[in-house]
């Protein structure tokens, strides 16, 4: 590097010199635009963290009918908010492990049935109050009960009894040995609460490094920096969410400078909005997915011949290639791909028109098919039903299309009608993916997936610490969900985030959702 890219560098760190001047001098000096982005991240990192100023996100997904309660939370816009007031028991690392949050320390017993988790010293919850073993049992406890309506229900069957030690100690027992306990505790929704939140659950009172300030739903949130946050998490002192579920407003909102982070940048524009000045588009692949799904309880999809008549009748390729443009791969019909350590390969389903047509003679079912779809529920998922329905067509089904406003989706279409459109971020293991959306008892059992063998299949895995045995049972659990299951999973979506050249610290390689985990505000920070 030269002495005048040098200096050029320095002050672009600084804030003397704009992103785009360090980049135009930088390609007259003969460096490639991408060598040049590279240099200034790592020197951008180099620099370290700055404190201070306002950090501004546009997000998708958000609805007036959201609510604040860490239980009820089902989308992206949700799921920050709620990462920004509140913390879990422990949480993924950058490269899939677990680390402590509100726990100082886990341990098991050689089995695996038996954890012991320490809550951390010091720890106080925003409002000053001092976080007890008594305040993680009840709030793991209010996910539990058979009334609730917690996301992590399912998580929770397979928890014996708790206790707790002490002011400090929490034990867990559960029905089975379980190695993978720690991820499951990882879930979003179980947020360490004040006495479990039981009496206020929507309060947003929490260990997190904000404070809300502002709640408007479905519209705009305010948060501030948390004076009892015990952690290093958060740079800037102010954050803001406005909740922009139309891509192309999301997008301009970012390219003018409104707002510094977005998310869900749409697959069909990401190379093009990659060229504007000043923005820096970010692709993540892992285990999100785009899907389909039946209620396998209700006719006519309680016929598993008219479900594997979908699953034939839908083009897998057209959808990559036409909706993510590219920023993914080909589903299976199983919420697994190889994201996932214990990931085993089975043969693909193809589009295959015949065979759709003959799983639907078979039926004896020849009316129409109502698939309710949004453009919230994934980008582009109006597109992707229209393409559907011509694919259907062409097996001789009928498959209307019915689009629903944005507002309400997760409220009153998703989980709640039959057949509609919807997407999983995915989980860090099989097992927290298979116990939230497919054991029989789950609230979030979104496909009404109801199959003995699976979840027999399911509580021995968690038992079974041979990884080769463990991989089969799993292996064997997607083969039923391939079959029999009620979700049609056409392709796993790469998370392209995007972000201004205001702020700084992405960091590419994260594991869990999109936006580094739902961590980069926490995380990066105003230059």
């Amino acid at each position: 590097m030269n002495d005048e890219l040098k200096y050029l560098l320095a002050r672009t760190v600084q804030g003397k010199h704009s992103r785009r001047a360090f980049l135009g001098r930088a390609g007259a000096l003969g460096v490639t635009a991408a060598m040049a982005n590279t240099m200034l991240a790592t020197a951008v990192r180099a620099q370290g963290p700055k404190k201070g100023g306002t950090l501004r996100m546009g997000l998708q997904g958000g609805s007036t009918t959201d609510s604040m309660d860490p239980a009820l939370a089902t989308n992206q816009v949700a799921l920050m908010v709620i990462r920004l007031w509140g913390e879990p028991l422990v949480e993924l690392t950058d490269d899939g492990g677990i680390e402590g949050k509100v726990a100082e320390s886990f341990e098991s017993t050689p089995d695996a049935q038996v954890w012991t988790f320490k809550v951390r010293k010091g720890i106080t919850f925003s409002n000053g109050q001092p976080v007890t073993a008594t305040d993680v049992v009840e709030s793991l406890d209010r996910h539990s009960g058979e009334d609730t309506k917690s996301g992590a229900l399912g998580i929770m069957r397979g928890i014996k009894a708790m206790r707790t030690e002490g002011e400090d100690t929490v034990v867990v027992e559960l029905d089975t040995p379980n190695a993978d306990l720690p991820y499951l505790l990882a879930d979003y929704h179980l947020i360490i609460q004040p006495g479990g939140g039981k009496d206020a659950p929507d309060a947003a009172i929490g260990t997190g490094p904000y404070v809300m300030k502002e709640i408007d739903m479905g519209v705009r949130f305010v948060a501030e920096k948390n004076p009892n946050y015990w952690g290093d998490l958060g740079n800037a002192d102010v954050l803001e969410l406005v909740v922009i579920n139309d891509n192309t407003a999301r997008v301009a909102a970012l390219q003018s400078g409104q707002v510094d982070l977005i998310d869900r940048v749409p697959p069909r524009t990401a190379g093009l909005v990659a060229r504007a000045p000043g923005v820096t588009v970010h692709q993540t692949s892992g285990p999100g997915h785009y899907v389909f799904i039946m209620h396998c309880n209700t006719a006519p999809f309680d016929n598993n011949d008219v479900r594997l008549a979908l699953k034939y009748a839908i083009n897998r390729e057209e959808l990559v290639e036409k909706i993510l443009f590219g920023y993914g791969s080909v589903g299976n019909d199983t919420p697994i791909n190889a994201a996932y350590p214990l990931f085993t390969e089975m043969e693909q389903r193809t589009y295959d028109p015949d065979k759709a047509k003959f799983h639907m003679q078979q039926s004896g079912y020849d009316g129409a098919i109502l698939l309710r779809t949004s453009e919230n529920s994934f980008p582009g998922a109006p597109d992707a039903s229209a393409l559907f329905q011509q694919s259907c067509a062409a097996a001789g089904i009928n498959l209307e299309i019915k689009r629903e406003p944005n507002d309400g989706y997760w409220s009153e279409v998703w989980n709640v009608q039959p057949f509609c459109t919807s997407y999983w971020g995915g989980r860090p293991t099989q097992d927290q993916m298979y116990t939230t959306a497919y054991l029989s008892t789950a609230d979030w059992n979104d496909t009404k997936f109801n199959n003995e063998q699976f979840d027999q299949l399911l509580f021995a895995a968690r038992a079974e610490l041979d990884a080769g045995k463990r991989k089969q049972m799993y292996a064997d659990m997607g083969t039923i969900l391939h079959n029999e299951g009620g979700l049609i999973c056409p392709m796993f979506n790469d998370f392209i985030d995007a972000s201004s050249d205001r702020i700084a610290g992405w960091i590419d390689d994260t594991a869990g959702f999109a936006l580094m985990n739902s961590y980069a505000p926490h995380r990066m920070w105003v230059v």
